[in-house]
């Protein structure tokens, strides 16, 4: 009798782990799709494989043939209101990040979300979600914004910027559910051992968290969101070597020949059209360079493509998990960047800090880097971009332009196409509220919550015609822009009424031929919309630098 009581004991706990880690769906969310966000950062326009780069991309190649590609999705010019403004449906003013987080100056640039918006995973939460994040959070160093406060049930993520593949530095700290698990530490391998022996690496742990967070929400039968917030393939450049080395001689014609190579294969893949010319060059003749130059910048460039292979085969594993757990057929996947292509430090040609950092100790060099590692430099981020003009911060389309791939096998209809309807990274909180059956609050704790900004793209997951926006708008550090249409008013200063720039985008995206003194009248139009919109938004008027203080790094 005692030999059976133990091993009741001990198969009673099996059975009930067993049934924990393979129960199918909670009676009534059976209908609700998983969501799966991810989120690059830094990386351009034309990078990855399905928008025609040379790098290789596989995973997301495979996704965007068995899903759709946007071709005209916009975000927010750079990482805080883009974050901002994708977890809210507004526009990044609205929500309190204007700017960066580091510094509150008054209602549209509080560097913390506000108490007038609410999130996705807030929403979502309420109709029997399991929420997770994982990567850089980068939306609130306070802990009122944080992610853990704003409807993340699961959390492991850096709440600043991420300074380091390899390292954890100060202000980079890691926190998994509100608690800090990994401090400013040169080995944090050393609290949290990758398996196999690996070296630790961001990229490769904000998965294996993600796919932690997964697996819970399917044990507990609950449907997940879940948020990948990669640090790829943002400066400092750091990848495993043995990924970099794919890419070493890739590079030996230089970047204006890429340039050129990926805007022919653009126009044959049918994302670019042939009347969009491509904007002349403003960088430095390759053949004007001298060998070890060359040699340097070739270097950095395979860095940065060994960062996005790297990402890539992430987004693999996660896809090879849910096909495991019988997921990925009911799992609603974005995939989409921050901003275009990053030329920081600006006036930088050839990358941060170039000379003092460029090293050809290759193996080593990358370990030492930390936040004095050098980025690919602008020579690099004209061709990560193409066709398109200017970079990060900027509101051109090289500065504004995402890819965006959504993947859903029940639930999108016309698979392996391209659609060229022009959305904003505030309709994924909205397409992500018609496919959970969740509804958009009025408030949040007794607050009014503004109303939502963006539009679902459900309709254009069945290739229907659906409603368009009226007008996409846009504003970051003094640039602005405002399409309504196929026509789109962009400026460096719109507080200087003589520097907007028009432009049609059907003909002319690649914003080439500014037609502000043919079109005066359409000028007017689209300069009223947008600066009644700037008033609306909170993006004027504009506070002084003068009453800015600085928001603290809470732990």
């Amino acid at each position: 009798m005692n030999q059976l009581i133990n091993i009741r004991a001990i198969l009673i706990p099996i059975a009930t782990l067993f049934f924990l880690t393979s129960c199918h769906r909670e009676k009534g969310n059976e209908h609700q799709p998983n969501i799966l966000l991810i989120l690059a950062d830094d990386m351009g326009y034309s990078d990855i494989g399905c928008y025609g780069g040379e790098i290789s991309t596989p995973n997301l190649d495979a996704l965007a043939e068995n899903g759709i590609r946007f071709t005209d999705f916009y975000n927010s010019a750079r990482c805080c209101p883009t974050r901002a403004s994708l977890m809210t449906g507004l526009y990044p003013h609205e929500c309190g990040i204007g700017h960066m987080t580091h510094i509150s100056n008054g209602p549209g640039y509080l560097g913390i979300l506000n108490d007038s918006c609410v999130t996705i995973p807030e929403v979502l939460a309420a109709v029997g979600y399991s929420t997770g994040i994982s990567g850089k959070w980068h939306a609130g160093t306070v802990k009122k914004s944080w992610p853990e406060n704003r409807g993340f049930q699961k959390s492991y993520c850096i709440h600043n910027w991420v300074d380091s593949y390899f390292k954890v530095l100060k202000g980079c700290e890691i926190f998994e559910d509100g608690k800090l698990v990994i401090p400013a530490t040169a080995n944090p391998g050393e609290y949290e051992p990758q398996p196999d022996g690996k070296e630790w690496y961001t990229t490769d742990v904000f998965t294996s968290k993600a796919i932690e967070h997964i697996d819970l929400a399917l044990a507990e039968g609950k449907p997940f969101f879940e948020y990948v917030a990669y640090n790829a393939p943002h400066w400092p450049l750091e990848a495993h070597d043995e990924v970099i080395e794919k890419y070493l001689d890739k590079y030996v014609a230089g970047y204006e020949k890429l340039r050129q190579d990926k805007y022919e294969k653009m126009i044959e893949m049918g994302l670019v059209s042939p009347d969009w010319e491509l904007p002349e060059k403003d960088t430095p003749e390759w053949e004007s360079l001298p060998d070890t130059v060359k040699a340097d910048l070739q270097f950095l460039r395979a860095i940065y493509s060994a960062q996005i292979d790297i990402m890539d085969d992430n987004i693999g594993r996660m896809v090879n998990h849910l096909k495991e757990k019988g997921e990925l057929d009911n799992t609603l996947i974005f995939f989409l960047s921050d901003n275009g292509c990053s030329a920081e430090p600006m006036g930088e040609d050839y990358g941060w800090q170039w000379g003092k950092n460029t090293q050809r100790n290759y193996g080593k060099w990358r370990k030492d880097s930390g936040r004095a590692g050098t980025s690919q430099g602008r020579v690099w981020t004209v061709t990560s971009n193409t066709p398109f003009r200017k970079f990060k911060r900027y509101c051109h389309e090289g500065g504004i332009a995402t890819p965006l791939i959504v993947h859903w096998p029940k639930g999108i209809k016309n698979t392996g196409t391209m659609d060229e309807e022009p959305g904003h990274v505030v309709d994924i909180m909205a397409t992500c509220l018609e496919v959970s059956g969740a509804n958009y609050p009025e408030n949040r704790d007794g607050i009014p919550v503004l109303p939502k900004q963006g539009i679902s793209l459900v309709d254009n997951f069945n290739g229907k015609v659906g409603k368009k926006h009226d007008f996409i708008f846009w504003e970051h550090e003094g640039h602005g822009a405002i399409r309504k249409g196929n026509w789109k008013l962009v400026s460096d200063n719109p507080e200087d009424e003589t520097l907007w720039e028009l432009y049609d985008l059907n003909s002319n995206r690649t914003e080439t031929n500014n037609l502000a003194e043919k079109y005066p009248e359409r000028v007017e139009e689209l300069k009223v919309l947008w600066e009644k919109t700037a008033y609306e938004t909170k993006v004027w008027p504009k506070p002084s630098r003068e009453t800015a203080k600085p928001n603290p790094i809470e732990y």
